[in-house]
């Protein structure tokens, strides 16, 4: 195989750009001239615009990784070795990983040969590995903790795994093989979110024996239930891609950096310049209630942008919300709110520097505030036994919500 390697960037099936590994584990994107000259493009990421709101076109190369915006595209920890191994090809390389996983990434981003090839036959083989390509690997779609697949649903019954991975309009969440009750919390939290008024996607809970084509060689030892979500990068109608980013793509930090490079504070002022006063105050609405549960995990990966109209950012769809005191204790959010990460600093006052800080309206942010936590003790009150809740998860909500002074 040649040093040079060409992979072609689409953004709602048009060709944008190209990423081309150049040798010596290197790779640089660039867009091409058409997306460049088109005064109606489409746009891949606000992290693409420069102070005064022009196309950035001039990147410098990257070793292994890709360019954190395109990084980000990738999986994370386990889900990463995993499709890796399925693929044969290092986790480290990412060009390569992108390669083998760009026809069912997040939005709408599709990244493929730029000459057709279907996979380089060497592309590992300096690291000596021997997992084959027979069966292609399972392609998935939001990266995390657990092990998410992209899933059809069929007639209602059940979920089907693609067997080739290719599309998909859920996101299927497995049991945790360390802590249990994880999906049952998930859809706990996400349907106490609804009920109080977020922007929730369809969520549900589905036995393991109703979800097909699982992949062999998983180790799911904890609960027999999966936790499913309906994508929102998905028109429901007939499945088209809408494109979205996450956080850590905005501000082009890499994964590994997506507790410590911002703050929540720096997310209010993205959504207060690029959206809306609702957007905003739903953003204060699903920091609020997360502190209130105790979501010590919720990092940049964890809040997105979604592009309705291909031009325009708001706020996606919540997702990921875990009550995750109750298997870690921890006193500390993943992101500052704005001075502090300490859950027993959310104050009003921490919130009034937020609105100051990020220029957002403060009327707006402590009455929404104040209605997210009334409408919270209601709605936790009235439901919180009729939830798929373990007794250890209401327990140390319970106890947390004495430590936080706005509660």
């Amino acid at each position: 195989m040649a040093d040079v390697s060409v992979l072609e960037v689409l953004l709602h099936d048009e060709p944008i750009g190209t990423l081309t590994h150049v040798g010596g584990e290197r790779a640089i994107f660039a867009f091409n001239e058409d997306h460049i000259n088109d005064e109606n493009r489409s746009v891949l990421g606000l992290g693409f615009k420069d102070p005064y709101g022009e196309l950035i076109t001039s990147f410098r190369p990257y070793k292994m990784k890709l360019m954190p915006f395109f990084s980000n595209l990738l999986p994370e920890g386990r889900m990463r070795t995993y499709l890796a191994e399925r693929a044969g090809v290092h986790p480290d390389r990412e060009f390569f990983l992108t390669w083998a996983l760009g026809m069912d990434l997040s939005g709408a981003i599709t990244i493929k040969s730029a000459d057709g090839e279907s996979w380089p036959p060497t592309a590992d083989d300096d690291h000596h590995l021997d997992h084959g390509h027979g069966e292609g690997p399972l392609r998935f779609s939001l990266a995390g903790v657990q092990l998410k697949f992209s899933a059809l649903e069929e007639h209602k019954r059940g979920l089907t795994i693609p067997a080739e991975g290719i599309g998909g309009s859920w996101i299927v969440k497995l049991p945790s093989t360390t802590y249990a009750g994880v999906p049952e919390n998930e859809y706990s939290m996400m349907t106490l979110a609804r009920l109080i008024g977020m922007d929730v996607p369809a969520i549900r809970l589905i036995d393991l024996h109703d979800i097909k084509n699982l992949p062999s060689g998983l180790d799911i030892l904890k609960g027999q239930q999966a936790y499913a979500i309906k994508r929102f990068d998905r028109l429901p109608t007939d499945g088209t891609a809408v494109h979205a980013e996450d956080f850590a793509q905005i501000f082009g930090v890499y994964p590994d950096d997506k507790y410590g490079k911002a703050s929540m504070r720096s997310l209010a002022r993205v959504i207060a310049a690029e959206s809306s006063e609702v957007d905003i105050a739903e953003f204060i609405q699903r920091l609020t209630f997360n502190m209130l549960i105790g979501n010590a995990d919720m990092h940049l990966k964890n809040w997105s942008i979604i592009y309705p109209d291909r031009h325009h950012a708001a706020l996606a769809p919540a997702y990921d919300f875990v009550s995750t005191i109750a298997y870690i204790h921890d006193d500390k959010a993943a992101l500052s709110v704005s001075r502090s990460k300490e859950f027993a600093a959310f104050s009003e006052d921490e919130l009034s520097h937020l609105a100051a800080k990020a220029m957002l309206p403060e009327k707006l942010v402590l009455n929404t505030a104040r209605e997210t936590i009334a409408l919270f003790h209601e709605r936790w009150q009235a439901e919180k036994e009729n939830l798929p809740l373990h007794t250890n998860v209401i327990n140390a909500i319970e106890e947390h919500l004495k430590t936080i002074p706005v509660a």
